[in-house]
C-alpha cells in the first residue's frame, strides 16, 4: 500500500529528505514554530490580531498544551472584522471570497488570499489527487470552476501538473441531464458533493456506465454520509475517497490515501485540534467535538484557532499506510444544525442521510420542521429517480415513522416535481421558531 502523496509537501517545507518523514515530534516541533512565526506576522500586520494578540507571547506557543493562551477566532470575527483581519496591501490580494450563509442577515464573510497562498492550495490539490489518478487520466470536476481562481480552476490545474485532463462542468441540478450528457465521454474519475455524486450514480445513464470505467471518486465540499461512499462505490465498483476543507482552511484541508481510514491533514499548513464546543477546553484524539485550525503559511488572512463550527474527530495512531500525518475522522457536519425536538430527542441531518440516503430510488431531500397546534412536524420532500417515486416515498414514511426519536412528530411526505436536486450544501429548515440549541449541543456530542 502506498503512503499518503501529502507527505511529500510536508517534507518539502521542512526540507527533509525524500522518503525520511519525521516523527511526530519532529512534525509538531516544526508546526509550533510555523505557528510562532504565523502569531508574530499576524499581530505586526493585522489591526485585529494587534488586539486580539496583546499580550501573547508567541515564545510561549510551544506545544498543544500551550494553545489555550491564544483567543479563539469566529465566524463572526470574519464577518464583522474580517477587513481588520488582513496582513497585506489590497495590491497584494489575488482573490476574494465571498460568503453569505442562508437565512443570514449580517453581513457576508470574505475570505482574502495572495497569489503565495493560493500556490498552496493548488500545491495540495496536486499531490493529493495522485492517490486517485494517473497521467493520461480524465477527471469529471462537479464543482464550480468558471471563476479563476475557483475550487473547481484550481484542481483542474493541479491536475494538469500531472498531466492529467479534466472537464469542469459545475454543480449538478438535474442528475438525470447530466448523466447523459457526461457519462458518454468516458472520465477516469470524479469529483463532486456527495449527494450530487449519489445521484449520477442512481441515473439509468450512471448505472450503465461498465463496472471499472470509473477507478476513483473523491467526495467533497459537505458532510460525506457512509452511505453515499457505500453506494457509489457498489454502483461503479471503484474506489470511494473523503476530502475535508472548507473555505476558511484555503479550500484545502485534508484527503484520505489508499486505505480509506481518514483524511490525512495538511499540516505543513494547517495545525488541527479539536475542542469541547461549549468549554473551549481541548479533547484528546479519538473524542468528538468541534474542529479547530490555525494556518501556519497564509499572509493574506491569517486564521488563529479558528472555530469552524463542523463536528469531527482526530483519529488515534499511525494510518495503514505507514504515514505518521494526523488523520481526521469522517466529518459528522455542523454542530449547529442538531436540532433539539421537543421531545427531548435530537435530530440532524447526517441521521436523515444515512436513512434515507440508502433508499435506492432517492436522489436527494428536503427536511422541513415546523409546529403548529398539534405539535411538531417533519416534512420530506424526496426528489427520486421517476420509475420509483411512490416506492421510494413508502418506505421513507415507514422508515421514519419506525425511528424512536421521531415517534412523537407528524411525519409528512412529498416528492419533488422536476427531478432537480441541491445544488449547494444542505440543511435541515427549521421554521419552528426561536429556540435554544444548548441541549442540542451536547446530545451531539
Amino acid at each position: 500500500m502506498k503512503r499518503t502523496t501529502v507527505e511529500e509537501i510536508l517534507l518539502s517545507s521542512m526540507k527533509a529528505a525524500a522518503g525520511q518523514l519525521p516523527d511526530r515530534a519532529a512534525i509538531e516541533r516544526y508546526q509550533f514554530g510555523r505557528l510562532r512565526q504565523t502569531i508574530a506576522h499576524a499581530a505586526a500586520k493585522s489591526p485585529f490580531y494587534r488586539d486580539r494578540l496583546a499580550g501573547v507571547r508567541p515564545a510561549e506557543i510551544t506545544d498543544h498544551g500551550s494553545l489555550s493562551r491564544l483567543p479563539f477566532t469566529s465566524e463572526d470575527d470574519l464577518r464583522r472584522r474580517g477587513q481588520q483581519m488582513l496582513c497585506v496591501s489590497q495590491d497584494e490580494v489575488a482573490r476574494i471570497i465571498t460568503m453569505q450563509s442562508s437565512g443570514t442577515t449580517g453581513p457576508p464573510k470574505r475570505l482574502f488570499f495572495s497569489e503565495e497562498d493560493l500556490e498552496r492550495t493548488l500545491d495540495f490539490f496536486h499531490h493529493g489527487m495522485r492517490a486517485l489518478v494517473r497521467p493520461g487520466q480524465k477527471v469529471l470536476i462537479l464543482l464550480p470552476g468558471a471563476t479563476p481562481d475557483s475550487t473547481g480552476d484550481l484542481l483542474a490545474r493541479g491536475l494538469a501538473r500531472m498531466e492529467v485532463a479534466s472537464r469542469i462542468y459545475g454543480l449538478v441540478a438535474d442528475p438525470l441531464q447530466a448523466a447523459a450528457e457526461v457519462f458518454a465521454e468516458g472520465f477516469d474519475a470524479l469529483v463532486g458533493f456527495p449527494v450530487q455524486v449519489l445521484a449520477l450514480s442512481r441515473t439509468p445513464a450512471g448505472q450503465s456506465v461498465p463496472a471499472g470505467r470509473i477507478k476513483s471518486v473523491l467526495l467533497c465540499s459537505d458532510y460525506i454520509p457512509r452511505t453515499v461512499c457505500d453506494e457509489v462505490s457498489a454502483a461503479w465498483r471503484c474506489r470511494v475517497f473523503s476530502h475535508y476543507g472548507t473555505v476558511e482552511s484555503g479550500l484545502g484541508g485534508g484527503v484520505e490515501c489508499e486505505a480509506l481510514c481518514g483524511c490525512h491533514l495538511r499540516e505543513a499548513d494547517l495545525l488541527f485540534e479539536v475542542v469541547c464546543p461549549r468549554t473551549g477546553v481541548a479533547l484528546p484524539p479519538g473524542q468528538w467535538g468541534e474542529l479547530v485550525f490555525s494556518t501556519l503559511s497564509r499572509r493574506a488572512m491569517p486564521l488563529i484557532r479558528y472555530r469552524t463550527g463542523d463536528r469531527g474527530r482526530l483519529l488515534a495512531g499511525p494510518c495503514r499506510c505507514g504515514s505518521p500525518l494526523a488523520r481526521l475522522d469522517k466529518v459528522r457536519g455542523r454542530i449547529s444544525q442538531v436540532r433539539q425536538l421537543a421531545n427531548g430527542q435530537t435530530l440532524s441531518l447526517a441521521l436523515l442521510d444515512e436513512l434515507l440516503l440508502a433508499i435506492p430510488g432517492v436522489l436527494d431531500f428536503q427536511a422541513v420542521l415546523d409546529r403548529d397546534k398539534d405539535g411538531e412536524r417533519l416534512t420530506v420532500r424526496l426528489t427520486t429517480l421517476p420509475a420509483k417515486r411512490d416506492q421510494s416515498l413508502q418506505q421513507a414514511a415507514l422508515q421514519l415513522k419506525e425511528l424512536a426519536r421521531l415517534r412523537d412528530l407528524q411525519i409528512g411526505m412529498a416528492a419533488n416535481p422536476g427531478g432537480l436536486i441541491n445544488r449547494g450544501k444542505r440543511i435541515i429548515e427549521d421554521n419552528r421558531g426561536k429556540i435554544s440549541h444548548e441541549t442540542a449541543y451536547q446530545a451531539a456530542l
